[in-house]
């Protein structure tokens, strides 16, 4: 009975935890190009895979329908390179934290058509192939869900640290900004000052001149 719950409990964590998959079908234009987006934590581990759908089950693609995608780091390194290709698959670590993007485009065809692309993107623990990790250990279920479950926390874990580095980098950008608005306010109100000392001694010149006082 225990050993039901633990490994339910281990089970749920990990659901929760676990990245969710980014797998999709959508239309591309030929011609035009789509792009999509996954933030990937440095030292994550992506793999992607695509394909081009057959228009009719069991006949093949025409030669023309081919797409070529690129994948690219935020700092616009290129991770992967496919050019003209049905289908394909792409698996790295990432040396950058932030967005990476996978654009597909599709060679201008006469009469335009659009072909419909099948793409499943994971990251982190998603990546991993629990399969193989159960089948060259030999280990029993109950360790696969513990290994699964410490990822989680090391993944946990170093998410907490990027979210105290994002809050204390966003206090420096608020306390920045605080000074920065106190000196333009500062400035602004010794401007306002002098405009209106420089107002009073006009009107007082001018009076001055027409012997009004």
């Amino acid at each position: 009975m225990w050993r039901s719950i633990i490994i339910a409990t281990i089970v749920t964590v990990i659901l929760i935890l676990t990245p969710l998959v980014k797998g999709m079908r959508f239309d591309l234009e030929t011609g035009a190009t789509k792009c999509i987006t996954e933030d990937i934590k440095i030292n994550a581990m992506t793999v992607g895979k695509y394909s081009i759908v057959k228009p009719v089950e069991g006949f093949p693609l025409s030669a023309e329908d081919r797409i070529t995608v690129r994948v690219t780091s935020p700092l616009g390194n290129n991770y992967h390179y496919a050019d003209r290709k049905d289908s394909g698959s792409f698996a790295f670590t990432a040396g950058e934290a932030g967005d990476y993007m996978a654009c597909f485009w599709a060679a201008k065809q006469s009469p335009d058509k659009s072909l419909s692309i099948d793409f499943e993107w994971k990251s982190g623990l998603a990546a991993k192939d629990w399969s193989k990790v159960a089948k060259k250990g030999q280990v029993e279920m109950m360790e696969l869900e513990l290994k699964k479950l410490y990822d989680s926390v090391i993944m946990v874990h170093e998410e907490m640290f990027n979210l105290r580095a994002r809050e204390e980098m966003m206090q420096h950008l608020m306390r920045s900004t605080n000074a920065k608005m106190a000196t333009f306010s500062f400035f602004s109100l010794i401007i306002c000052l002098s405009v209106a000392a420089l107002q009073l001694w006009h009107l007082k010149a001018f009076f001055q001149r027409k012997k009004l006082i």
